[in-house]
């Protein structure tokens, strides 16, 4: 696969070769090599989940090292399972780590240097997007609910309005998420999905009894070939995260008490 594992003493992350660019960095992070302890242990980029302010922001810290950033221009977002693509500016920059989040957001864009994005997700699908000729990037956070909303699509949309991005030199790649395997559903994610993408959905929902699974990955990839990303630029994580709870933290197999891994792409 075209992700690859990348360790920094004991803190483990993948990076995608489709990224890899002199122009910016990224990472999408495992739950390994952190501070945090007991059920947060130990990479936890949660703050609201009961685990010490201080210990999070050290796993940004160490996160935001490895790719040669700095968690004080950290820019998160508050997330809510919608469509709204919030572009960054300078003015954001520490904003949902030392200080805090005055807008919802799915997804951020920006073409400032040294904000690093950040979206987070404990089953979730996240998307990080580049275009290196107009010098614009962009990081998703696509639930089931998200995606049926098109949120990958429109952040693609707003780095061509914002930025003047063409969606044919904008690289993706999308991190560990739950897998078909384990997102096991009633009918209203795949007739949500079957509303939004039409018959190209089918492939990606299959019937099992009473219950469906549902390709949320698959299915994000579809919606940018759709906005125009060429299918060669597109690299999909094959991890899911509810069945490799020693890498990354599941809602679907953990609950609430737990933490969150993340995503995060910095332009240079």
């Amino acid at each position: 696969m075209s992700f690859q594992p990348q360790q920094c003493n004991s803190l483990l992350y993948h990076t995608s070769v489709l990224l890899e660019s002199e122009k910016t960095a990224h990472a999408f992070s495992t739950r390994l090599g952190g501070v945090s302890e007991g059920d947060f242990a130990s990479l936890n980029l949660r703050g609201s989940c009961g685990d010490a302010p201080e210990r999070v922001r050290e796993n940004y810290r160490r996160l935001c090292t490895v790719i040669g950033a700095s968690e004080e221009r950290a820019v998160l977002a508050k997330q809510v399972h919608g469509d709204t693509v919030r572009a960054v500016t300078a003015a954001d920059a520490g904003k949902g780590l030392l200080r805090p989040v005055d807008y919802e957001a799915d997804a951020l864009i920006t073409d400032e240097p040294n904000l690093p994005l950040f979206v987070f997700s404990a089953d979730c699908i996240v998307v990080l997007l580049h275009d290196p000729e107009a010098g614009c990037i962009g990081a998703v956070h696509a639930g089931w609910r998200g995606t049926a909303q098109a949120i990958a699509a429109k952040a693609v949309e707003a780095m061509a309005a914002q930025y003047g991005a063409d969606p044919a030199r904008i690289r993706a790649a999308i991190g560990a998420g739950i897998g078909p395997c384990c997102f096991e559903t009633d009918s209203d994610v795949p007739d949500a999905m079957a509303a939004a993408f039409g018959e190209a959905a089918g492939p990606l929902l299959e019937r099992r009894g009473a219950k469906w699974h549902v390709d949320l990955k698959g299915l994000n990839r579809l919606q940018l070939i759709a906005s125009g990303v060429p299918e060669d630029r597109i690299d999909v994580c094959p991890l899911c995260t509810a069945c490799r709870l020693d890498l990354y933290w599941s809602h679907r197999k953990m609950g609430e008490r737990r933490g969150v891994q993340g995503a995060v792409i910095v332009k240079k």
